[in-house]
């Protein structure tokens, strides 16, 4: 058996009634706060035209963090590649690796990440967009960090020899077999495509070929975790995250509200339907609820790490939920070997 290392993704998520500063600084204060516990990556996600996430620029975001910070390796879950030209990707994050070697995780994922009228917006052109162009993209955005770039003779400066460590983020087969093919490490987002997440990770693992990055196959799977004191505490917690998900899928984002005003909000039958579907598989509940829900997920998935997301309104709670994880789950999960 294994020690399994454990990760956190965080959306810098909004609270009603706070500002994009407030929630980018509380960022970087659970960003310290992982550190001192021993997580091993802490990555922040692209989105666009969502009132309730402030995690729009990660590169951005993730000097400050790198420059906040000393150990953890910091990094992107994920920079959606149709939204940039490769070439800005390489520039930027080689920058990051330079000012910070060895710290630095370039997660990539190929769906926009936002509408597709941002998305246009973002990319100024249509060429890009498709699902079709990603693999040549991905070649092209990893031949600038290499310098092997025949087709696009082009010098990225920074960029070429600042390489940071590149991983495929997916949420369904394709960038599964994709990662495999190119021998890349792979992170499945179980905390919002669960019923995919063994079935890919399967993918990677059978198309998986040795590279220069990796001789076997690395999975990660990210996971829903809000761990309390208590189980019912957990689930109150949960509410605002749950009701951000019913106005997602409503059309209509907002920021996120406060466990109380979640739990008053009138979800409907089939609102609760959907949110017990998309919570059911993650990990919410007491230390002793979440080691139990890890190790099921450990064992179906066989994942060699694990990154915890938890949007939960106020960031004692946040913290909180790390410090029990790091304290009272973690030294208890393990992998078959």
């Amino acid at each position: 058996m294994n020690d399994v290392p454990l990760s956190v993704l965080d959306l810098s998520p909004v609270a009603a009634g706070t500002t994009v500063g407030q929630a980018l600084r509380q960022t970087t204060e659970l960003a310290r706060r992982a550190e001192e516990l021993g997580y091993r990556r802490f990555w922040v996600a692209e989105h666009h035209n969502m009132p309730a996430i402030a995690s729009s620029a990660p590169a951005v975001l993730l000097a400050h963090l790198a420059a906040a910070t000393s150990t953890i390796r910091i990094g992107s879950g994920g920079v959606m590649l149709p939204n940039h030209a490769p070439l800005v990707v390489a520039e930027q994050f080689g920058t990051l690796e330079a000012l910070h070697p060895g710290r630095v995780d370039l997660g990539i994922g190929r769906a926009p990440g936002t509408d597709q009228l941002t998305a246009l917006a973002l990319r100024r052109t249509r060429e890009g967009l498709s699902a079709e162009q990603f693999p040549q993209e991905l070649t092209d955005l990893i031949a600038f960090f290499t310098g092997e770039n025949e087709r696009l003779p082009i010098l990225a400066m920074p960029g070429r020899g600042d390489m940071p460590k590149i991983w495929l983020l997916g949420s369904s087969g394709y960038s599964a077999q994709l990662a495999g093919l190119l021998g890349l490490p792979f992170s499945f987002a179980h905390h919002f495509s669960a019923a995919n997440t063994v079935p890919a990770l399967q993918l990677y693992r059978q198309h998986f070929r040795p590279s220069q990055w990796l001789d076997k196959p690395y999975a990660m799977v990210a996971v829903a975790a809000i761990c309390a004191d208590t189980d019912e505490r957990a689930e109150w917690l949960s509410g605002p995250a749950a009701l951000s998900f019913i106005q997602l899928r409503a059309g209509r984002p907002q920021p996120m509200v406060t466990p109380e005003e979640a739990a008053a909000y009138p979800f409907t039958s089939m609102d609760r339907e959907m949110t017990h579907q998309r919570f059911a598989d993650q990990a919410i509940g007491s230390p002793d609820t979440v080691r139990r829900q890890l190790t099921g997920l450990l064992e179906r998935t066989g994942a060699d790490e694990l990154m915890l997301t938890a949007q939960v309104y106020a960031l004692e709670d946040r913290a909180r939920s790390l410090e029990l994880i790091a304290d009272k789950v973690a030294g208890g999960l393990t992998r078959p070997s």
